[in-house]
This record gives structure tokens, sequence and C-alpha cells, in this order.
């Protein structure tokens, strides 16, 4: 079997990549919104693919893993490795937690990320009413994620709540030193939102970057009473191209709250300082921007070996992402708490994907699908019919 062709398109509120073989098998992968390839980036991951063997995975990826980096650089390439994975699968008969080793539980935790996500402001009643929304639906979760503080507008809407002016630019660009009351205003949301949540509901928090180490140590420490799942992202992470490993070490050593990052991480060799240093609690990988399922899965057994935790992140993997992700997870130690649930939007892509559970969402967990390769399928024309010119042939070889 052979590599024929590598597109990518733009599929409602999703990107994705196809590979396509000379025996009719196709693979998708997941891309990060507004990093799709185009022209000579596009040519140059093309060309490399074109005429390889789609099921000797690796070899592929020797050929353009170094031409990815830390978030989002290295969407591109994670996202051909998990097409690589739902092609190998395809061809196999087999799902792709087969071939990565076999399933250890056959149904996957999930938490809220992408879905009832419906915080009108930035009140602590705001704050308190976004729990009771993301607890109100069939989904059952058993943890909730919120963003709160450097990690959303609240930074720059909220007079007095840092020193130093205010920037815009790229996500998450504001960094430096909280102020009285805008760390007390910090710890009343938290407040609100575990008094608000059901008792048995951790509440997991995105935070920064942009923390100075001083305010996240009081941070961790004014949340030890409380059911903290996890404060994320506090110092670095995102798009810092930084782990902070030696900050993260001193913030996790001074507090029995969970400590947490890497979503922004590419490949297992940038993720050691920090698991072999137990700088961190919990590691939150990304299945696209780390390079793929198998390096998220090598990941995770290090870190399982270093006595760390593992929550992968992928709010932006749209629904095969989601795919991609239960597979992996299927596959990993006890160490794994749960996985971020991506945004699937817009409804009518529940209509052009077929494979996956119904309720996809139940008690919390997904049931891990047993179709061959990513364990979904597409209803071609449903889905053409979702597609712009410029993107008409994505289909096609």
């Amino acid at each position: 079997m052979k590599i024929v062709s590598m597109k990518s398109a733009v599929l409602g509120d999703n990107a994705l990549i196809r590979i396509g073989t000379d025996e009719g098998l196709s693979g998708y992968g997941p891309l990060r919104p507004g990093f799709l390839p185009a022209g000579q980036l596009h040519a140059t991951y093309a060309d490399l693919l074109v005429g390889e063997d789609p099921t000797d995975i690796e070899n592929v990826m020797l050929r353009i893993r170094h031409l990815g980096g830390f978030k989002p650089w290295g969407s591109i390439v994670g996202a051909i490795e998990i097409a690589l994975w739902d092609v190998a699968g395809r061809a196999a008969g087999l799902p792709v937690h087969k071939l990565l080793g076999g399933k250890v539980r056959s149904r996957v935790r999930t938490y809220n990320g992408g879905v009832r996500r419906s915080l009108r402001g930035f009140t602590p009643n705001d704050f308190a009413d976004a729990m009771r929304a993301a607890t109100s639906g069939p989904e059952g979760f058993s943890i909730v994620k919120q963003w709160l503080s450097y990690h959303n507008r609240g930074d720059r809407d909220l007079v007095g709540f840092s020193f130093g002016e205010r920037r815009g630019g790229a996500p998450h660009p504001n960094r430096g030193l909280l102020t009285t009351s805008g760390l007390a205003y910090v710890v009343e949301c938290v407040e609100a939102m575990v008094s608000a949540l059901p008792a048995e509901v951790p509440l997991a928090l995105d935070l920064g970057p942009g923390w100075t180490l001083p305010d996240a140590k009081k941070l961790a420490r004014a949340t030890e009473g409380l059911r903290i799942a996890w404060l994320e992202d506090m110092l670095t992470g995102d798009f810092s191209h930084d782990t902070g490993a030696h900050l993260y070490r001193e913030l996790t050593s001074s507090t029995t709250t969970a400590i947490h990052t890497g979503e922004q991480i590419y490949l297992r060799n940038n993720f050691r300082e920090l698991l072999e240093t137990r700088a961190v609690d919990v590691i939150g990988p990304d299945p696209v921007d780390i390079g793929g399922i198998a390096e998220l899965k090598w990941v995770a057994e290090y870190a399982d070996l270093h006595g760390v935790l593992v929550a992968p992140h992928g709010v932006h993997n749209g629904i095969v992402g989601l795919a991609a992700t239960v597979q992996a997870c299927a596959t990993l130690p006890d160490n794994f708490i749960a996985f971020e649930h991506p945004i699937i939007e817009p409804d009518w892509w529940r209509s052009i994907v077929t494979g996956l559970p119904e309720p996809l969402v139940e008690n919390g967990s997904i049931a891990v699908p047993e179709g061959p390769g990513l364990g979904i399928d597409f209803d071609v024309e449903a889905a053409r019919s979702h597609l712009s010119a410029e993107y008409a042939d994505f289909f096609d070889d």
C-alpha cells in the first residue's frame, strides 16, 4: 500500500487532514483551526508522504517529525500521525487501540471541555451559573473545568485585576503580579464554583499562563481545602514555548493542590524534565500538539513511572480528534484521569459521521468504538454538502 495524496480542508468549525492510498483506503486526522497547511507548506509535507507505506507509521514519522514544534507548530505532524493510524487500522480491520497494545478500559472518562460552556460574564455568580449549566445536561460529567483569570478576557476587562497595562495580540499575552483585590476576586470565583457543583464533582481550573510564582503559591494554598482537581498552566503553558519545569517544581512542592501543565509541549523529550523532576502532579498533553497518539501513549506511560497523572487536552480537535483520543486513552495506564471533550460544531457534524456511541457521553464517559481505524466513518456525500468550493475535492484522490 502506498500514500497517493494528502489533502486538508475546513469542514464547519473543524479542520482535517486526509491521507489517501492506492488501495482506496483513507485516514483522517484533526488539524488545529487556523493552522491549515497551505501552499508550499502543504506541498512540503505531501512530497514527503506520497509513495510511502502508511502502515509503516514510525518510518513515515521519521521523515516529518523534525519539522514540528511546540503548539501550534506540531499540530500538522500530529494530524498526519493520527491519519496514518486510521489507515493502518482500516487496513488491518482492527480498531487503533488494538494496534496500540489493546484497551485496558472499555469506557473512557471525559470532562466538559467544549461542552455546555455558558459563561455570560465574569462575576462569581456568573461562574457559579456556568457550573450549574455544565452539570445540568445528560452527560453526567464527573469533572468540570472552567477558564479563569489570565485564561479568559477577565484579566483585561476587570479594572484593577493586576499591575501593568493589559495588552492584546495572540492568545493569552498578559503576565504579571495580581493586585490584592485581583487575587481575592479569583478566590471568590473559585469558591462560588465549588459551591455550585455537586458534592462529588471536583473543579479543574485553567488559569494562565501569566501568573507569577508568588501569586500561584498563594492561590494554590488558598484552594487546598476545596474540591480542586487541578490548577492548570499557571506559570507557562498553552502557547508558551517553555515548560517552566524549575518554576513548576517549586510551586508543586509548596502545596497539596494538584498542579497541571503540558498541552503545548511537542514530543516526549520535552516532557522529560517535568516528569523526571516531578515538577507537576498532572500533565495534559494534546494528542495533536504532542505529535500524535503514539507519542501521547509513550509520555503517559513514562509519567506513570514517575507518579504523575495524565489528563489529555484537546478542546479544539473536533470529532475526529475525539475518536483518536478515545482510542489512545483506552490503552493508557491507570494514571489516566480523563480527557477534554472537544468542541463539536455545528450540530450537523454528528449527522456526517458514523460509528460513535449514542448517546456519546454517558455517566461522564464514552464507550470505546470497536470499528476499524479510529472507529468512525464519514458519510461522504453528506459531508460534501458542507464543503466550500475551495475544498470540493477533499474526499477524492
